[in-house]
């Protein structure tokens, strides 16, 4: 029998057809449905940039208008959530958290097994993710309060779902300056083809199972230091650098120790990260208009973009959307450690664009391996393996 070929990692192997999201990470072009990420930046939002995700077309006014009511009105979570938070500790990181709420969700608005007429429902299935994707920030927001000992603050339905995240992660009226840098981010990280947590998508969605599982199963892959952590190792990677004058002999260091340098390169892009070139137009933009403070961090982070780019440009590593999105969110005051849990608010948009499209066309996945264990071996019973052992 013939071994099957075998690629580590399945690095550069097509497993599904999509129409989502594409990638040239050569000319570093990324696009939604055919649309520039730059463009649907410059003139959408995130509310808009999720029904296009999800439905494959520019929403028309009473169509967005009518998701955007449905994320309004299913913010709340049931009481129940709450009650199982209140015994988290307090110490876990709020991925933990929301790996947890989320695949508790399932059970307190049950999905059961879906028909075939309602897989190829799209009223439906856009119902099904509207309410992921509203109740996501909540919980999060939630345990921003709960975990250091305070209420949760209600949802606003008055305000957008980037200045809600803000109002009630803070209980301050959101500055619009913020809650525009935000929306930004949250379309950034809304979509990005099959990387490890859509692929776990994809895995489970084939499977049939609901999609609280789905998306579970996508917070936990997200939840690894090499996918979606790396914007909070940014921070900790700029405190441990401590000023604009060490950052020369911390990237002499780390090159020679063939170390991570956090927030710098990608598996895909070969030239700069179009996301990390937005983001950082919109800091250096906000900045001089003084919605941003020139930090430290700041300062250190410009200072470290730009040797590194000097020392790493010519290998075609360059700064990634995790660089420039810690960094903005530390300036906006969020804490390090709700890094991840915002990229997965975001992602919950792509994840169940993709959940959709298995189910329009699925197959269960089922790889291969290659095997390198022991061949026939002789079964020895326990009472002689003992005796040969004194």
């Amino acid at each position: 029998m013939a071994e099957p070929n075998f690629t580590p990692g399945l690095e550069g192997v097509a497993a599904t057809h999509s129409s989502i999201s594409n990638i040239d990470g050569v000319a570093g072009l990324l696009s939604y449905r055919g649309f520039a990420i730059a463009d649907l930046v410059a003139h959408s939002s995130f509310e808009e940039v999720a029904l296009l995700l999800l439905d494959g077309v520019l929403p028309s006014a009473a169509g967005l208008g009518e998701f955007d009511r449905g994320l309004r009105t299913h913010r709340q979570v049931k009481y129940n959530v709450r009650e199982i938070m209140k015994f988290m500790p307090v110490t876990g990181h709020p991925m933990d958290m929301l790996h947890c709420a989320v695949a508790s969700l399932g059970m307190f608005y049950p999905q059961q097994e879906l028909s075939d007429a309602e897989r190829e429902n799209t009223l439906h299935l856009d119902a099904m993710a509207m309410r992921i994707i509203a109740r996501m920030p909540t919980i999060v927001a939630m345990w921003e309060q709960m975990r250091f000992g305070n209420d949760p603050i209600p949802p606003r339905p008055d305000l957008g779902h980037a200045a809600n995240f803000l109002y009630m992660i803070s209980g301050r009226e959101p500055d619009p300056a913020f809650a525009k840098i935000l929306d930004t981010c949250l379309i950034l990280h809304a979509e990005h083809t099959i990387n490890a947590s859509t692929f776990s998508v994809l895995v489970t969605s084939s499977t049939l199972t609901n999609p609280y599982h789905v998306i579970g199963g996508a917070i936990g892959t997200l939840a690894g230091p090499l996918h979606g952590g790396a914007n909070q190792k940014v921070i900790e990677m700029l405190e441990e650098i401590g000023s604009v004058q060490r950052v020369g002999a911390y990237l002499d260091e780390r090159m020679a120790n063939k170390d991570k340098i956090w927030g710098f390169g990608h598996r895909v892009y070969k030239t700069r990260d179009p996301r990390a070139a937005i983001l950082k137009d919109t800091m250096e933009e906000l900045a001089s208009h003084g919605h941003l403070r020139h930090s430290r961090l700041f300062e250190i982070a410009i200072e470290m973009e730009r040797q590194a780019t000097e020392r790493l440009g010519p290998k075609g590593i360059h700064a990634n959307v995790d660089f420039y999105s810690g960094v903005l969110y530390h300036e906006m005051g969020i804490k390090a450690d709700l890094f991840t849990p915002i990229f997965a608010m975001a992602r919950s948009a792509g994840w169940l664009a993709h959940w959709r499209e298995q189910l329009a066309d699925n197959r269960i996945f089922r790889p291969t391996q290659v095997y390198t264990g022991e061949q026939s071996q002789h079964y020895v019973p326990v009472a002689e393996r003992s005796r040969k052992n004194v």
